[in-house]
């Protein structure tokens, strides 16, 4: 092009545009579809000249307005090849919003079309034009000149290049199923097969309806307009220039499963595990299946973000474009993206027409014609989990609203809805019958499938195949069809410059997968750095406030140009409302804006590192629908930690042009905030995506602390995961040095998940539960199992795996000999495949639980393994119950330490048999070192299976163990009858000691459980033989008693016909106990063994509810018969029908049964009279010591005696020659009882009882218990006593008694001389106790805990003196007080019998009287807590004064002071004696010495001894009677020269007086003592007063002094008391010594006791 024809103006201008574009239709048809995604390409068009249909676009683009325009400018400049100058002047003429802004008005749109390819008129060359515009053109040109350098610079700012190829558009696959690409993407999809779409009858043509040819008319113009439109927008487009057709036709559709799990219509949540069906692929015309004809039709599509969502229901719309899906008449797509930019109620008339496509007419009718149609109407939502507007109330309603009354069938009844989502909480408004339908992405044989069609030339695809096929972590991002094509667009890049093996050493995470995508996208590999900042600057706006879709005011025209030319840029028509649509624009997937909003984050100066850190977080997987807005930062994160890797840092110093150390600075707080997360305890969904971002950091440190800190526990919980995740937690644990326990329960996993675990060595338990995996699941998992070394536990439950599936894992197993545990609950395996399983059992030297539970085994294959158990020396138990099936298992010792010893040799060299000859090399298993080709690629699993029999061959150990072993065989309820029971009794004698075996719950009926009686003592069963709940009659209840007769083993039989019981106990055969040493401390034990620890001699034959009457006992005894000499037994009848009848019949034939150890004849409906029978066999049946009678509740017990000491009671002991002899003896001594309660004993009865008592020999105790005894009952049962001489307690316990009742008990006292104590506790609680004939005579009896009171008790002590009693007699709590106390004081003068008495009216309530045989002249009399008040003192002295024999009385704490104990000691007066009293009170430990003996001195006797202790509160006196009058010694006693005198102390008047009354009292003082009293208190006048008083007292023997401040005490005293100072010739002895641990000291003076 000439310059200077550039120079003419903008028609020259407008001219050159029109034929530069000219020359690429097809590029301007797809700008046109990107800018005006609504366009209608009209083919009338094609008849046009090319720059006349060139000239239209252009005036259909002008017209959007500038920021369209200009963006479309900038598109010409950046992709198509310009001259510089022209480029220049299009940016800025038509690049501006200065310029070209009203060329294009009414003048152009007014010329017919011929004339406009010549070019539109600028309005300033319209006539009239000022010429001052005509000399401003040149300085234009020269203005326009000059800025080119600078458009230059800033073009290369922009990064664009001179000449740009076409864009590569991406595949549908990439456009997120939420993103915004929508309806005029330049998404390019192939032909999906059209058998996906037959099998519905239906046909595509209309029917006419009854409205008339007219309404037809317009539902089918309607209809086919639907069509044309669903064409136009998701049609396959011409590939563009330079572009292989190959290229655009990629697709291939993703795994589709459905899920069986039930919805929450309260909550919408998911109810249950989302089980995913393996190995039952859905096509798309199975998500419409018509089989349901009523009510909603719903199918939910569920996926992770890029599985393909919204590319499938593109896809839909394009196959009924074609029509291809022809159930359907009517299909309508809408985008909740979209519909949430809708405010408005509308109406369901409104959403299909006005928001998707209008009718040419007569709107109604065509609605009326698809409600009454709807069963051939589909409408699709795409992104529900994006649905954030609220439901509406009835009528017109938002979006939501619609939707859901659509699903329930309220709204165009019996229509189809499908709706996409992610996993996670659903909305409420969704049924609980809608089919769940899961997208597992891609599958190893459809990612290369997918590159294959990607891949036009053979080279490439053999190129792209060869690098997945030697990168597994790239294989594994393939997994996501989004990532798959991203991988493949970056190969396409990378191999025609890369050596084979390089191109992918550059896309190890999915971060730099997405960098290489923008470097692929970048024209000749130039990035614009400002232009990638800014789009990411929009793309983190977005993510921040939710929002994916953004309009030309959103986005600066340079940067919308940017991102259509890189197609990181999708747009799409946004329609409002009728009339109202716009362009809309989006990242093609929300993936990509969050990788662009990361660059911003990471390069850009505008973030500081605090923001960037903010953005650092671990999501959930479930999506909240609690959130006010969207969260689309789910691989933000991710893509922040992936670009935090230091191969990530010049690509982001580039970005921020040059400036590294920003960049280092926020790598390094990315990473550091990992740290923090890696450390705290996080769900399991966080766990994987913690993992996922330190995966993309490359950190080997921070993959450390991670690893390290992960639980040992890990579950994974109801929430999906995908190949990729488990490859990332892979590589994770690769890190860990401790093993890991995995539980997958409830996730959906895909079916080659397993491949990702190849080679982790770390994990020791590994579970799926619930997972309904298939036959592809189960093979892909045995590629694994072998890789892992630690493997420990394997469980694989609730799948649909076949036999084909459990081949592949039996063929693996013994390649994991380290397995302890292997669990396939609930697989629905068939009977060969559970016996091939069993197989493996030999293999497997560590095993110890295999768990089939739940796969219906057959009763011959159950034989089968119960054959495998008893010859497979590892195996312990069997346990089958139903579904349950369990293997238990116990490795030999010697095994296990083999199998450690060879983990510990060195790696060897192991050759294949095979003709290949592949050699590898063992490894260390127990570390988890094993490769993944750990046998060689070209073999299987099962070829090396038999080159491994010859390390586990049986070896010694084992056979010793197999010698030894004991089996445990549970076979309940597996419906085995008697000829079953004749084989597997066949089957046990060949085998080993069996600990137990439990056949309950089948079929064997009486014979069958004779058979097993009868072989009971050949099987060598040690503990349990339970054939409960097999049809056993009573008729063979005799047959099994008669089998186990001879069974010597046996120990307990419990037969309960009515609850289909039958157990066999045994114990431990005769010739395995120990020898005679051993028998006799075991002799020695059974003294000491409680009732139910029974002896190994004892067996208990328990016959319980079995209905047996008075005409069974006797066969019934015939056949216990051959057990009775087997040992002592134990009889139980408990339950049964016997009745008196039977009970007599039984007493008659116990004799012959031997001598029992028990008889339990409880429930058994028999009289009073005949439970008093029972009491004749203690006279006829020496073994019986104790009877148990409760009559109410029937429980009837004989017992022996207890101890077992009646062990040999048929003979003597061969250890014991005078066995019987000692025995005898015993048995003499031992009492026997009879226990009788909840019995009406009436007088006839306890007459009858009595009676029937009197032949038992004794001793016996008689314990009897009712509701009320009578008065009358009482005294018969009294007046019986005598005739019951071997009678030696009887107990009247829990029974009620009248008021009467303590006299009636009281007068046995006399009429029966052999009854010595009678303890009266309460009137429901009375015992006597008698003497036997050895014993001496003595009575007590015991009142207390009654009512008696005051007066009672006075009633009481006025009889004392005529009763006989020469023990005690207890009066406790009877509610007495004071008076009660006094009257017991004034009552002893006439109880001469009465040695000591005691009453304490406190807390304790005890009044007890001791008597002695003959009269005593000494009494005590103790009183505690009395609380006497000063008007008891003289009646208590009075009472002291009466009762010359009392000599000692204590009053503790009976709240008397010291004045009222001065009048006390005043008043007691007597003819002559001695007496004590003692007083505890808590003043005496405050009053001082001269006030204690000024109490002392007011007696009225004299006294002889005080004894004051302060620590113990306590004064004692000791009076004499009658009082000696003495004429005490003068106080002028005149001693040696320079002695000091006594008249020369000064006491005071008060003390004188004082020491003149001592002297008168205390004249027969023989000893004072002293304790913890302080003599120097009081300004020293005690210790004078004690110095005169020592010094006049001539008959004192003994004065004892202790204090532990005792320190001056011996320099004042010894001086004035010692020999040495005073020649007191009385005074024998001194000595002071401490006393105790405290600093005490002791003085003690002894007189000689003679007179001054």
């Amino acid at each position: 092009m000439d310059p200077v024809d550039l120079q003419l103006g903008n028609k020259n201008l407008w001219s050159c545009l029109v034929r530069l574009l000219s020359k690429d239709p097809e590029w301007l048809n797809a700008k046109m579809k990107f800018f005006l995604p609504n366009t209608d390409l009209d083919s009338r068009n094609e008849t046009l000249d090319p720059e006349q249909r060139v000239i239209l676009q252009l005036n259909k683009l002008h017209v959007q307005g500038s920021a369209t325009w200009q963006s479309f400018i900038h598109c010409v400049c950046m992709q198509l090849e310009v001259p510089l100058e022209l480029e220049v002047l299009l940016l800025s003429t038509f690049g501006c919003d200065d310029g070209f802004t009203s060329q294009l008005g009414a003048e152009g749109k007014s010329l017919p079309e011929s004339q406009l390819h010549q070019g539109l008129k600028r309005p300033h060359q319209s006539c009239g034009s000022s010429p001052r515009r005509k000399q401003c053109r040149k300085q234009q040109l020269v203005s326009r000149r000059k800025g080119l350098e600078v458009l230059h610079r800033q073009r290369r700012r922009l990064g664009w290049p001179r000449r740009v190829s076409p864009p590569i558009w991406l595949h549908g696959d990439f456009s997120r199923e939420g993103s915004a690409e929508g309806a005029g993407s330049t998404i390019q999809v192939s032909a999906l097969p059209s058998r996906l779409f037959q099998g519905h009858p239906m046909s595509s043509v209309l029917k006419e309806t009854q409205g008339g040819d007219q309404f037809g008319e317009l539902a089918k113009k309607y209809l086919q307009l639907l069509r044309t439109s669903a064409q136009q927008r998701y049609g396959s487009r011409i590939p563009g220039s330079g572009q292989s057709h190959a290229f655009h036709q990629v697709y291939v559709p993703p795994i589709l499963r459905r899920a069986t799990a039930s919805l929450d219509t309260q909550e919408g949540a998911i109810m249950g595990d989302l089980k995913v069906e393996d190995g039952t692929d859905v096509s798309i015309s199975d998500l419409f299946n018509t089989r349901v004809n009523k009510g909603p039709r719903v199918t939910v599509l569920l996926g992770k973000a890029g599985m393909g969502k919204t590319t499938l229901a593109h896809r839909l719309c394009q196959k009924w474009a074609e029509g291809h899906l022809d159930c359907f008449q009517a299909l309508f797509l809408f985008e909740f993206r979209q519909l949430n930019l809708i405010t408005r109620f509308l109406t369901l008339s409104q959403l299909l027409f006005d928001l998707y496509l209008s009718p040419e007419s007569d709107p109604d009718a065509v609605f009326q014609y698809l409600e009454k149609n709807a069963d051939q109407v589909l409408l699709i939502f795409d992104g529900l989990d994006e649905a954030l507007q609220p439901m509406g109330p009835d009528g017109p309603g938002s979006v939501l609203t619609l939707f859901s009354r659509l699903c329930r069938g309220t709204l165009l009844p019996g229509c189809r809805v499908m709706a996409t989502s992610r996993p996670g909480k659903l909305p409420a408004c969704l049924p609980a019958e809608a089919a769940m339908v899961y997208m597992l992405g891609f599958d190893g044989p459809r990612v290369e499938e997918y590159v294959n069609h990607f891949f036009s030339a053979q080279p490439l695809q053999e190129g792209a195949l060869a690098e997945l096929q030697t990168n597994g972590r790239l294989r594994s991002l393939c997994a996501v069809p989004a990532l798959c094509q991203v991988a493949c667009l970056c190969l396409h890049h990378l191999l025609p410059d890369h050596a084979p093996g390089q191109s992918v050493a550059l896309l190890p995470t999915m971060t730099q997968l997405y960098m290489q995508m923008v470097l692929a996208l970048s024209p000749r590999g130039h990035l614009p750095t400002t232009s990638l900042l800014d789009l990411g600057e929009v793309a983190l706006r977005g993510l921040e406030t939710g929002k994916v879709i953004f309009y030309a005011k959103d986005i600066a025209p340079p940067l919308i140009a940017f991102g259509a030319t890189h197609s990181l840029l999708t747009s799409f028509c946004v329609r409002t409302g009728p009339g109202h649509q716009q362009t809309g624009y989006a990242f093609t997937h929300v993936s990509l804006q969050e990788f662009l909003a990361a660059l911003h984050l990471m390069a850009s100066p505008k973030v500081d590192k605090d923001t960037l850190t903010q953005h650092v977080t671990l999501h959930s997987r479930w999506v909240q629908r609690t959130k006010a807005r969207l969260d689309l930062s789910d691989h933000l994160p991710t893509f922040l930690a992936g670009l935090a890797s230091c191969t990530c840092r010049p690509f982001l110093s580039h970005l921020a042009q040059g400036n590294e150390d920003c960049v280092g600075t926020k790598q390094a707080a990315v990473v550091q905030v990992l740290k923090k997360l890696a450390t705290r305890k996080l769900t399991g969904p966080k766990v994987v995506e913690l993992c996922h971002c330190v995966n993309e950091t490359q950190e080997p440190e921070l993959a450390s602390l991670t690893a390290q800190s992960l639980p040992y526990q890990l579950p994974f919980h109801n929430f999906p995961l995908t190949c990729t995740d488990l490859a990332t937690l892979t590589n994770i644990l690769e890190h860990r040095e401790a093993p890991i326990h995995l539980d997958f329960d409830g996730c959906p996993l895909e079916p080659h998940c397993p491949e990702a675990l190849v080679g982790c060595g770390q994990i020791e338990n590994l579970s799926f539960k619930s997972r309904k995996c298939g036959d592809a699941f189960a093979e892909a998992l045995s590629r694994s199992l072998p890789t892992m070394g630690r493997l420990q536990m394997l469980g694989l439950a609730g799948s649909k795996i076949t036999a084909r599936g459990i081949s592949h894992l039996v063929k693996a197993l013994p390649l994991c000999p380290q397995l302890e545990e292997v669990s396939f609950r609930d697989n629905q395996l068939s009977d060969q495949v559970v016996l091939n399983i069993v197989e493996v059992l030999p293999h497997l030297p560590r095993l110890r639980k295999l768990d089939l539970s739940g796969n219906s085994v057959c009763v011959s294959t159950l034989l089968c393994l119960a054959r495998v158990a008893v010859t497979c020396p590892t195996i312990r138990t069997l346990q089958a119950r139903k579904a349950d099936l369990i293997f238990l298992l116990s490795p030999p010792t010697e095994t296990t330490a083999e199998l450690q010893r060879k983990e510990k040799r060195e790696p060897t060299a192991v050759t294949c048999p095979r003709p290949h000859g592949y050699t590898r090399q063992s490894q260390n298993l127990n570390k988890g070192s094993i490769s993944p080709q750990t046998f060689c690629p070209s073999c299987s699993a099962e070829s090396h299976l038999g080159h491994l029999a010859p390390d586990l061959q049986e070896s010694d150990g084992q056979r010793k163990g197999a010698q030894s072993r004991s089996l445990t065989l549970r076979l309940q309820k597996c419906q085995l009858q008697v000829h079953d029971a004749e084989t597997l009794i066949a089957l046990l004698q060949e085998g080993p000691h069996l600990e137990e075996v439990d056949l309950s719950g089948n079929q064997l009926e009486d014979e069958g459980c004779r058979l097993m009686a009868e072989a009971a003592s050949q099987l060598h069963i040690t503990r349990k033989l339970d054939l409960s709940d097999n049809g056993l009659s009573l008729a063979g209840v005799h047959c099994v008693l008669r089998a186990v007769s001879a069974c010597w083993t046996l120990a307990e039989l419990h037969i309960s016909l009515q609850h289909k019981t039958v157990v066999f106990m045994f114990a431990q055969e005769p010739e395995e106990q120990e020898g005679p040493q051993e028998r006799a401390a075991f002799l020695d034990s059974l003294m000491l063994q409680m009732p139910s620890e029974l002896p190994l001699s004892s067996r208990r034959m328990r016959l319980t509810h079995c209905g047996l009457q008075a005409k069974h006992l006797e066969q019934l005894c015939k056949a216990l018969g051959g057990s009775c000499h087997l040992g002592h037994l134990h009889l139980d009848f408990s339950g049964n029908a016997l009745g008196d009848e039977g009970a007599t019949r039984l007493a008659q034939l116990l004799p012959g049964l031997g001598a029992l150890q028990s008889l339990n004849l409880s429930e058994n409906s028999l009289s009073l009279d005949a439970v008093l029978g029972l009491a004749r066999c203690f006279s006829t049946l020496q073994w019986l010591f104790h009877l148990d009678i409760s009559f109410e509740s029937q429980h009837i017990l004989l017992r022996g005696d207890k101890t077992g000491r009646d062990i040999w009671t048929t003979g003597s002991s061969p250890d014991f020659p005078a066995g019987a002899e000692f025995l005898g003896f015993r048995r003499r001594c031992i009492p026997r009882s009879l226990r009788l309660s909840e019995c009406p004993l009436e007088p006839p009865s306890l007459t009858h009882l009595c009676a029937t008592l009197k032949e038992c020999p004794g001793p016996l105790e008689l314990q009897l218990s009712c509701e009320f005894l009578s008065d009358q009952s009482l005294e018969t049962l009294l007046d019986c006593l005598p005739r019951l001489p071997q009678l030696s307690l009887l107990q009247l316990s829990q029974t009620g008694l009248s008021p009467k009742s303590p006299f009636l008990l009281a007068n046995t006292l006399s009429l029966c001389p052999r009854v010595k104590k009678v303890d009266l506790r309460s009137l429901h609680h009375a015992t006597l106790h008698f003497r036997s004939n050895e014993e001496q005579e003595g009575v007590c009896c015991g009142l207390s805990a009654n009512l008696l009171g005051d007066s009672g008790l006075r009633c009481l002590l006025e009889c004392l003196p005529q009763v006989p009693i020469s023990g005690s007699l207890d009066l406790s709590h009877n509610s007495v007080s004071q008076e009660s106390a006094l009257y017991l004081v004034e009552t002893l003068p006439s109880c001469p019998r009465v040695r000591e008495a005691s009453v304490n009216l406190g807390s304790e309530q005890s009044f007890r009287i001791h008597f002695s045989k003959e009269d005593q002249a000494g009494k005590t009399l103790r009183l505690s807590e009395c609380s006497f008040r000063p008007e008891h003192v003289s009646r208590l002295a009075t009472g002291l004064s009466q009762s010359l024999q009392l000599t000692e009385l204590t009053l503790t704490q009976c709240c008397l002071d010291q004045e009222q104990l001065a009048i006390l000691l005043s008043l007691v007066g007597r003819p002559a004696g001695l007496f004590s009293l003692r007083v505890q009170e808590p003043w005496a430990d405050r009053a001082g010495i001269l006030s204690l003996l000024e109490v002392c001195a007011q007696a009225s006797g004299s006294v002889t001894e005080i004894s004051i202790s302060k620590t113990q509160q306590q004064l004692c006196v000791q009076l004499e009677f009658p009082r000696q009058e003495e004429n005490p010694v003068a106080l002028r006693w005149d001693p040696a020269p320079g002695t000091p005198r006594l008249a020369h102390c000064d006491l005071g008047t008060h003390h004188s007086l004082l020491v003149g009354q001592l002297m008168e009292t205390c004249a027969r003082l023989q000893q004072l003592s002293l304790s913890q009293v302080n003599l120097w208190e009081d300004n020293d006048d005690s210790s004078l007063l004690l110095q005169n008083l020592l010094l006049s007292l001539s008959q004192l023997k003994t004065f004892r002094y202790a204090d532990k401040t005792f320190t001056q005490a011996p320099l004042q005293l010894c001086p004035a008391l010692t020999p040495p100072v005073i020649p007191s010739p009385g005074l024998r002895g001194l000595s002071v010594s401490p006393c105790g641990q405290k600093p005490q000291v002791a003085l003690e003076m002894i007189f000689r006791g003679t007179q001054l």
